[in-house]
């Protein structure tokens, strides 16, 4: 059976970078800890403010 998980973080200026790597630590803690063997795919799309900045990022995976 196919099964859809999403993460989301928000994204503060000068914080990417660690923001990203505690949302990539977070979707393979979520694999590990499940015990997921096949991901089908992974996305990333990011969410914006009326400025059109980019302020955070949803992280869906698609797995069995």
């Amino acid at each position: 059976m196919v099964k859809v998980k999403t993460f989301g973080t928000q994204l503060k200026i000068f914080h990417v970078k660690e923001e990203l790597q505690a949302l990539d630590n977070t979707v393979n803690d979520f694999i590990e800890k499940n015990k997921i063997e096949r991901v089908i795919s992974v996305s990333d799309a990011t969410t914006v403010n009326a400025d059109i900045g980019t302020i955070g990022l949803i992280r869906v995976l698609t797995y069995e």
